[in-house]
């Protein structure tokens, strides 16, 4: 199975005589997993999330995004990269006086949707999320759950190839935390892949069938399904990790027992799964359908307006506000 996301040899520090945050790291995620990301605060678990949507660049190694190595990407690509990857931030960033439709919709509209698409799906995956009575309410009155949930309906407006979850229940309750992960597992199955950062080890103990990759002192260990990650020095700790071929296994088998357990039927008209907040949900029609994947081309006319609104945007820029507003005044919304 080909890896969406190769890590080789990685090594990140914040300046040059700092100490090293990850250290030669290496790890091959196969497209199509499910892995959480642990370890204690301040372990490197948003380090490496930054990493893997480009808001930092390694001191050394190898970075790889399917298949390409990102230090020889034209940096007028990037762009259209990084729309293949969907970030859910810890703090959400929402712009608050947008609305929830208006958040959602940012993406499809950096991207060039005409606005009819933009209303159409836009919509459809508010409804998903359960939050279709809300369409037109701004953050502020928002819970911070609901707040999450239109977080997580921004990632994955665009489809996204990878899903990058940092810390997502992290300021929701436990009940709320559980119908999330339902939610994720649910984008999984359409194809999606998942890594969630988090240090809740209740969590990662319920949904204990995949794999995690556990972060100590800047060592990188993945650690097997129903078992804990080692305590100490990572390098004194084998006994409990997979090598990096018995995770693609696993996410193979993963993928397959998916297939294997519907019925031709069912594999060819497949019915809409039931989400965790009971709502009938279709991904393939709620979602824009998928562009090729072989080129950075867009999916449409980029505005100029958006470029740095879109860079902003991927790094949790505060400053995002600001530019919106400039825009918004120009009529290039």
């Amino acid at each position: 199975m080909s890896s969406v996301i190769s890590l080789e040899n990685i090594t990140l520090r914040y300046s040059r005589k700092g100490p090293d945050v990850l250290k030669n790291v290496s790890l091959e995620v196969p497209k199509g997993s499910f892995c959480f990301l642990t370890g204690h605060s301040g372990a490197g678990k948003s380090t490496l999330l930054k990493l893997m949507y480009l808001a930092h660049s390694q001191t050394s190694g190898t970075l790889k995004l399917f298949g390409d190595d990102v230090t020889k990407i034209p940096k007028a690509k990037m762009p259209f990269l990084r729309r293949k990857i969907g970030v859910v931030f810890q703090e959400y960033g929402l712009i608050n006086h947008l609305s929830a439709f208006d958040n959602v919709a940012l993406p499809l509209r950096i991207a060039g949707y005409k606005e009819k698409e933009v209303k159409e799906y836009v919509t459809d995956l508010l409804d998903w999320v359960g939050l279709k009575d809300f369409i037109n309410s701004k953050p502020t009155v928002l819970s911070g759950g609901q707040q999450q949930r239109i977080s997580i309906a921004r990632a994955v407006i665009n489809r996204p190839s990878i899903l990058l979850a940092d810390e997502p229940t992290g300021n929701v309750d436990d009940d709320l935390a559980v119908r999330l992960l339902r939610l994720f597992e649910e984008l999984n199955r359409s194809g999606t892949t998942i890594i969630i950062a988090t240090h809740s080890e209740w969590l990662v103990k319920r949904f204990n069938k995949y794999p995690r990759l556990h972060i100590n002192e800047g060592k990188l260990t993945v650690i097997a399904p129903n078992t804990t990650p080692p305590r100490g020095n990572t390098s004194q700790n084998t006994t409990q990790t997979q090598s990096q071929t018995q995770v693609q296994a696993q996410a193979q088998s993963q993928v397959q027992s998916q297939s294997q357990n519907q019925t031709p039927q069912q594999q060819t008209t497949q019915q809409p799964p039931k989400s965790a907040l009971n709502l009938e949900i279709d991904m393939k029609r709620q979602l824009p359908p998928v562009q090729q994947q072989a080129t950075y081309a867009p999916q449409g006319n980029v505005s100029p307006a958006y470029n740095n609104v879109e860079e902003e945007l991927l790094q949790g820029n505060q400053n995002l506000e600001l530019s919106l507003k400039k825009n918004i005044k120009q009529g290039t919304r």
